[in-house]
């Protein structure tokens, strides 16, 4: 089946024009892609913002040209949306699904998708980031097993809000560090997207978030939803301005600081995705065993630190990307349930997409933002 409109507004990125998001984003009309076998056309309702539409937008850290094979990208890896059109053996959805969207791409055929963990397959891909045809457009086209039900107590923009982050969280914690009940565990950033699901999924698995935060505005944000203690980041010169440096005093005053916040214990895990600014201070305050899960790099990917807190403590490093289909399922049911809930601090027309990428790469954001495609107004999409 295909979708009854031909062409479609998109906010395009183009080889010729890279750099910040407000030059790079250009609102097009192009074609409505169709979906192929396997493949589905969303009619996008909202989109979240993530930093890869960052990326995106710079060619950095390489152009995602490399990856896409297209001489024109759309971005956005979050989205809520109606099923338009599916493509030959989809099954299991059908036009008028209420959905949301995870950005894991697989083939499907592989033995690492059929038996290991699909995020392990050769081809394996992040939607709209390492593909094309992402959710800041009409319309989107995904996988079929990449969807999900929209929790129905959800706005089009809540829904919208929390896929790429919360799941990257959930698959952090919950599977990769295996955390458990009575853990304490250092969250960076922890008033952003990724940081506001650690905390609550902390809360909810019975361990202690420790809550580190750089700005007023989070430190009531990360206790409201249930770290037991917040630490400002702003209190400690853990880097040299001018070299960057570490300076040594300082990280060995934070990690005091940490441990007294988790109650005389260092930290069994600590949530990384800050990188260069934070990983050597991580490395170090980390328990002897204890564990660092990281997933990005956003301050820097060039990783300096002192090893011997690593092997003389017997600490392990885990790397961590996004989250399998399995996994996104159940972290999404802890949304329907309303055990866990979206962190949404600002709301764009469709019209003013390039500026929160903007503010997400100044760092001017709080919590999660999400841009209206086709939903009118925010408040809509409600069904319970």
């Amino acid at each position: 089946m295909v979708a009854l409109q031909t062409t479609m507004q998109a906010w395009v990125i183009r080889p010729d024009r890279l750099g910040d998001p407000r030059d790079a984003m250009r609102l097009e009309t192009i074609d409505v892609p169709e979906p192929g076998p396997g493949e589905v056309l969303v009619k996008v309702m909202a989109a979240g913002v993530n930093y890869n539409g960052v990326w995106a937008a710079a060619g950095l850290p390489v152009s995602i040209f490399r990856y896409t094979g297209y001489d024109f990208h759309i971005a956005g890896s979050d989205a809520s949306g109606v099923v338009e059109a599916v493509g030959p053996g989809v099954t299991r959805w059908k036009p008028g699904d209420e959905v949301v969207i995870h950005c894991n791409q697989s083939c499907g055929e592989c033995p690492e998708c059929n038996g290991l963990d699909p995020m392990a397959c050769t081809q394996q891909k992040i939607w709209a980031y390492e593909t094309n045809w992402g959710s800041f457009a009409e319309f989107c086209k995904v996988q079929a097993q990449q969807l999900l039900p929209k929790p129905p107590a959800l706005t089009w923009e809540e829904a919208a809000s929390y896929g790429l982050t919360y799941f990257t969280a959930y698959r952090m914690l919950v599977d990769r560090a295996q955390m458990r009940a009575g853990d304490n565990v250092l969250v960076w950033g922890a008033g952003g997207g990724l940081g506001s699901f650690a905390v609550q999924l902390c809360a909810l698995y019975g361990a202690n978030a420790i809550a580190v935060v750089s700005s007023d505005d989070k430190i009531q944000l990360c206790r409201d939803l249930g770290a037991v203690a917040v630490i400002d980041r702003r209190d400690f010169a853990l880097n040299d301005p001018d070299t960057g440096e570490r300076i040594f005093d300082e990280v060995k005053r934070f990690g005091k600081a940490v441990r007294e916040a988790g109650g005389g214990r260092d930290s069994d895990i600590v949530f990384e995705h800050v990188g260069a600014a934070t990983f050597a201070t991580s490395v170090f305050v980390c328990k002897t065993f204890g564990k660092i899960v990281i997933c990005g790099a956003t301050s820097g990917f060039s990783l300096d630190f002192d090893v011997r807190h690593l092997w003389m403590r017997q600490k392990t490093i885990i790397g961590s990307h996004f989250a399998n289909a399995y996994e996104c399922q159940r972290a999404n049911q802890l949304i329907i349930e309303g055990k866990i809930h979206p962190v949404l601090s600002r709301v764009f027309p469709f019209g003013e997409c390039p500026e929160p990428h903007q503010m997400m790469k100044e760092n001017t954001h709080v919590g999660k933002m999400v841009v209206l495609v086709g939903a009118s107004v925010e408040g809509e999409g409600r069904s319970a």
